[in-house]
This record gives structure tokens, C-alpha cells and sequence, in this order.
């Protein structure tokens, strides 16, 4: 069973659909397969119903459409997911920067064609396939296959456009500073960025508050706002800076923390 991919089908609902989808793999001897080939299958098909219902495309207001035609429904949402991520992959490969930092480019540059040349959309819409081992900076252990692959480029594409807003020299010299064997390092690259940013503006501002645990928090929360400001002035576009935020706000908060902001409080 596929953990956090929980539908509203009982499991003996589905059985039929996934000796279906076995019948299919083995070209009509199903009665072949393995214990874990038919649980791989039938856990393809919770996964394609689940997209479903993610994608609010139920076309039965109120009720359940029957099981084989919602497994259909959503292997096709999976087939277009699949295919909107291709594309958005390209779109982001056109000026992608990576500053020789291996871990990234071999995950993203080198892993990802090999993620789409072995994707199986019918038989195993669950594999994730790649190890995904550049850390972006958001939890993706809640999802698998094309979920996943999806969750992890829409974060390079934020990272791409934030490390866009600077010169490339100085996210090179930003990067050398902080590691001067950067180019090796298993580590996000934008983290250093940001963490020079929060020293600009601790050296042009000072925050005020009380000491104590309030303090804390509220310099944290001065910190990103001074951080959302710095990237409403960068990006010239507001969506993009709220996007920005979103995925750097928790960022701020623990390069705040390493820098020891708060001496003899922490």
C-alpha cells in the first residue's frame, strides 16, 4: 500500500481494475505475476485514482465515478503531469546555472532524461526512479513518481529565478567564500546567497525589541520582512517575490539561527 495515498475506494473495489492493469502487463497471463509484481500494480492504480482526486476533476458531483473509470481519469491526469513537467524541465534547462557544483548538475542535468526515458506511467506511476540527491530546500518525503519529479522542479525553478537576481560573478564569489570547494559540495547553493543577503541587512539595520524569547521571534520576523523586501525591489514583480518568499522564508529563520544572532539565547 502506497503511504499518504489514501483514496475513497475500498481495496475490494479495486481489485478488478488491477487484475485489469495485470492482464495488460503480462499480455494476458496474470495468473504469473508475483506477490510483488501485483502489488506494485495495485498500487499503481492507487496512485492514478489518488491523482484524480487531487486534481478535483471528478466529473460526479458528490459521488464516486466507478473505480475502473476513475483509475482512467487519472492515469490520464498522471500521462499530463508527466508531460507539463517535460516541458517545463526543457524550459528551465535553456539558461540554467548550476556554478559547477556537481551534486546539482548530476541530479538535475544528467538524472532527470533518465527519470523520463524509464517512467512508466501505467505500470509503476509510483517510482520516483532518481535519488534526488541535491537538497532543495523543502520536504518532498510526502510524495513519489511523477509527484515528486514535479514538487522537485518547481523548486529549482525558484531557485534558478532567485540566483537570476544577482550577477553571476558575485553568486561565484559568494559561493567561493562560503566553500572554496563549492563545485563539490552536497549542499543547497542558494543557501549561502541568502545568508549574505541577511548580512547586508543586518549591517545596514539594526532590529529592535525586548530580550527574552519574543525578541527572538520578533527578529526573525524582521529578517524576513526585510528579506521579502529586498526581493520586491529585485524582482521587479510582485507574484515572483511572493514565490520567492514562500520557499525561503524557512531559510531565513534557520541561517539566522546559524549565525548566532542571538548570542547566550540560543
Amino acid at each position: 500500500m502506497i503511504t499518504g495515498y489514501q483514496t475513497d475506494y475500498q481495496m475490494e473495489e479495486l481489485v478488478p481494475v488491477a487484475a485489469g492493469l495485470a492482464e495488460r502487463y503480462t499480455g494476458g497471463e496474470s495468473t504469473s505475476i508475483t506477490y510483488e509484481k501485483a502489488q506494485q500494480l495495485m498500487e499503481a492504480v492507487l496512485y492514478c485514482i489518488h491523482e484524480l482526486e487531487q486534481s478535483g476533476q471528478n466529473p460526479v458531483s458528490g459521488g464516486k465515478l466507478p473505480p475502473q473509470q476513475a483509475y482512467r481519469l487519472g492515469l490520464d491526469c498522471v500521462k499530463k503531469k508527466t508531460e507539463e513537467n517535460l516541458s517545463k524541465y526543457h524550459a528551465i534547462l535553456q539558461d540554467f546555472m548550476y556554478f559547477e557544483n556537481r551534486c546539482l548538475y548530476d541530479t538535475f542535468v544528467k538524472g532527470f532524461p533518465r527519470f523520463f526515458r524509464r517512467y512508466h506511467i501505467e505500470f509503476n506511476p509510483q517510482d520516483t526512479i532518481l535519488t534526488l540527491d541535491y537538497p532543495v530546500l523543502r520536504d518532498l518525503s510526502y510524495c513519489t513518481g511523477i509527484d515528486k519529479i514535479a514538487a522537485f522542479t518547481e523548486c529549482i525553478r525558484l531557485e534558478q529565478r532567485f540566483l537570476k537576481l544577482f550577477p553571476e560573478d558575485e553568486v561565484r564569489k559568494i559561493l567561493q567564500s562560503y566553500n572554496r570547494s563549492y563545485a563539490a559540495m552536497v549542499e543547497n547553493i542558494c543557501e549561502p546567497v541568502v545568508g549574505t543577503v541577511i548580512c547586508r541587512i543586518l549591517a545596514g539595520k539594526s532590529p529592535s525589541g525586548e530580550d527574552g524569547e519574543n525578541s527572538r521571534e520578533q527578529t526573525v520576523g524582521w529578517l524576513q520582512q526585510n528579506f521579502k523586501q529586498f526581493l520586491m525591489e529585485r524582482c521587479g514583480d510582485s507574484k515572483d517575490a511572493v514565490e520567492l518568499y514562500a520557499y525561503f522564508a524557512d531559510s531565513v529563520r534557520g541561517i539566522a539561527a546559524r549565525l548566532k544572532l542571538f548570542a547566550g539565547k540560543t
